[in-house]
């Protein structure tokens, strides 16, 4: 393994925005193959089959695509080690779980889900852990037999050794050590026929022949698990790197309830692909203070994966900013800096759908900017007074109102004017008021003032991760605002 070129891949999962954590593990794995001249691939896992969608596949297709990362095999272009999606590679894994299973490592579970959210109450009360208890491995092979027969749900678990620990080198880390006790009895086959994360990931990472598994450190204590399906498969496990979360100033980690995090979101605001893989690389290399503008070419010449650092990548947006604007200055001719403009508020075709909405709401053209700028702005300034005088509301009101949207809307699977308008009645519906009550806030929330384009078609244009970020906004605003006026009164 490695003597012959390497084999990379990023397997995200099509579950929502495309995340900047996303491009972060992307871009190492991108980085590592074409220092060593290997393969980097794109693998779709999407086993989870309640919350996979082909539009969010689709924009994780186009989100690393605008970072400028390219894959040898994907989904959209194929390969020699196909299908390269989960969900069209359900027949493959079975043979391999039944193979754990008739040697004797693997086991049928029979507990319902009733029963286990009672075991883990349990452990929990009593300040343990919670992981299966083992019940299941006291079945008879006849009374696994006939429960089976009977057409009783079952899932197939891992067996894991009683004592010891899993000793393994990792990339990053080094020599880690992980006590058996401390490892899960992982389901490796889920009730409906489709195996897990675990199960498929390390058939895939076999049968496409990865011969680095780079990730987020979050995955640090899954390899105990991996390493044994690997070991009574007598499969050659992969070189494992494990890398340090992407984590917010005050080292939380970066999560959208926090802060923006989806790669949609920061296009939108006008950073340039090429500066945020400048800012993300910049994690992997040794670079002196001065030397910090690097193009792609120049980041895989610095990529040095044998001195990465376990100290945490922190997502510095004023680093980010001061990046992008170098960019922006030093790296764009006059012309490439106007086509860029061009694109970016093409984005979406949001400025032309913009525009088609304000004609019946224009006298002249001067008009236009203060009613559509709203679309290409990143940032609102929005206080409190933006919310006086809307009929009948007060900003706890206006605050309640954006409190009982901001998880509908996140709930949508589809972000159409269509859908939004349906989710908003029906919230309206549930929680007694009337729509046109409703409406007031989000107009300023979305747009800054109480008169704009029409509010359905305008969210839809601004996309979902600006949604997000403007109703966070707006939380943020009304709360201060409220206080202030609390602490005045007091």
């Amino acid at each position: 393994m490695a003597n012959s070129a390497p084999r990379v891949r990023i397997a995200p999962s099509p579950t929502g925005e495309p995340h900047v954590g996303t491009a972060y593990i992307a871009l190492f794995n991108y980085l590592f193959a074409k220092k060593h001249g290997g393969t980097f691939v794109l693998r779709i896992e999407d086993t989870d089959a309640t919350r996979s969608t082909a539009e969010y596949e689709q924009k994780v297709l186009d989100a690393l695509k605008w970072c400028g990362l390219e894959w040898s095999e994907g989904p959209d272009i194929g390969g020699g080690y196909g299908p390269y999606r989960q969900s069209e590679r359900k027949h493959i894994y079975r043979p391999y779980v039944d193979r754990i299973v008739q040697n004797g490592h693997g086991f049928h579970c029979f507990c319902t889900p009733q029963r286990l959210d009672e075991m883990r109450a349990e452990q929990r009360a009593a300040g343990k852990p919670p992981k299966y208890d083992g019940r299941c491995l006291s079945l008879t092979a006849e009374e696994v037999t006939s429960r089976v027969e009977a057409g009783e749900p079952h899932v197939i678990r891992l067996k894991i050794p009683a004592e010891g620990s899993c000793k393994f080198t990792d990339g990053v880390y080094g020599e880690v050590e992980i006590p058996w006790d401390a490892v899960d009895m992982q389901v490796l086959l889920k009730a409906d026929g489709m195996p897990t994360y675990h199960m498929a990931n390390v058939v895939d990472d076999h049968l496409m022949k990865i011969t680095h598994v780079a990730r987020g450190e979050e995955w640090l204590a899954s390899v105990p698990k991996h390493i044994l399906i690997y070991q009574y498969l007598d499969l050659e496990p992969p070189v494992f790197m494990h890398l340090s979360l992407m984590r917010n100033a005050d080292k939380s980690k970066l999560s959208k309830r926090k802060n923006p995090t989806s790669i949609p979101y920061y296009a939108s605001l006008g950073y340039l692909p090429e500066a945020l893989m400048n800012f993300l690389g910049l994690f992997f290399i040794q670079i002196a203070e001065g030397e910090e503008l690097l193009d792609m070419d120049e980041l895989i010449t610095q990529f040095d994966p044998e001195n990465l650092s376990k100290a945490g990548a922190i997502f510095d947006i004023q680093k980010l900013d001061w990046l992008n604007g170098r960019w922006l200055r030093e790296k764009l001719g006059e012309e490439e800096f106007l086509a860029r403009v061009q694109d970016w508020a093409m984005q979406g075709d949001r400025l032309m759908s913009g525009l088609k909405l304000a004609q019946t709401r224009v006298q002249k053209f001067g008009e236009l900017p203060d009613l559509t700028g709203f679309l290409l702005k990143s940032d609102l300034g929005l206080k409190a007074a933006h919310f006086d005088g809307l009929k009948k509301l007060d900003h706890a009101a206006c605050l309640e109102i954006i409190r009982e949207v901001a998880p509908a809307l996140e709930a949508l699977p589809d972000w159409t004017a269509e859908a939004i308008e349906s989710a908003l009645r029906e919230l309206a519906e549930s929680s007694g008021r009337k729509l046109r009550i409703m409406l007031p806030p989000l107009f300023v929330a979305m747009s800054g003032s109480a008169r704009s384009l029409p509010l359905f078609d305008s969210m839809a244009i601004l996309g979902r991760a600006m949604v997000r970020q403007r109703l966070k906004q707006a939380d943020i605003a009304l709360k201060a605002g409220i206080d202030a006026a609390q602490a005045n009164n007091g």
